[in-house]
């Protein structure tokens, strides 16, 4: 049996998956409910993927934080604490990440083998690159895209298809948290 894949991205309304400029985490749109869904989704049994950039990113960011601050939300420890495979070329284990492996290599490849072997669903949240790739050789499952009520036009990184391949796409679940923050999973398939 094939493990399913997830594609897991916040967005703005224009698709950017971050921001610069005087935002800040979730746009500042956050509440109770969109956390305790985080929590819920990462609750499961479960493998992260990752691109080393992201990789870099979380363990920098997380390594800077507090306990205090909104970067260690109750599911962002959790997704710490899962099993989690970092496709790279550039880094080497072991990695400042509990229960954290180096995979080097094709990335579809990688993941191919992954789904294939792995027992549990695998889930990657970012890994904008990575992502775009795996969705084009066909290998992800699932599209879940958690979108923010804002456009940031000016302030816009990281715009999460930006040079991707067209894709059609089924939506197979999707739901309304705190009143605006809108939950939607689809079914991609290359168009």
């Amino acid at each position: 049996m094939t493990a399913t894949y997830t594609f897991d991205v916040f967005s703005s309304l224009d698709g950017y998956g971050a921001a610069s400029g005087k935002w800040t985490g979730y746009w500042g749109k956050q509440g109770p409910e969109l956390l305790d869904r985080r929590l819920a989704v990462y609750g499961a049994e479960q493998r992260m993927v990752f691109g080393a950039n992201t990789y870099r990113l979380f363990a920098q960011m997380l390594a800077a934080s507090t306990e205090e601050s909104e970067v260690r939300d109750p599911w962002v420890t959790r997704m710490r604490n899962l099993p989690a495979t970092v496709v790279s070329t550039t880094l080497e284990g072991p990695l400042d990440w509990p229960n954290a492996t180096v995979a080097s290599g094709d990335a579809v490849d990688i993941v191919a083998r992954l789904k294939e072997e792995s027992e549990v669903p695998l889930r990657s949240h970012g890994s904008l690159s990575l992502n775009r790739s795996l969705m084009a050789a066909g290998l992800v499952d699932r599209v879940q895209v958690t979108l923010f009520r804002v456009i940031t036009g000016q302030t816009g990184l990281d715009p999460i298809f930006r040079g991707g391949a067209d894709f059609d796409l089924e939506l197979v679940e999707n739901r309304t948290l705190d009143g605006h923050i809108q939950e939607l999973i689809y079914r991609p398939t290359l168009h």
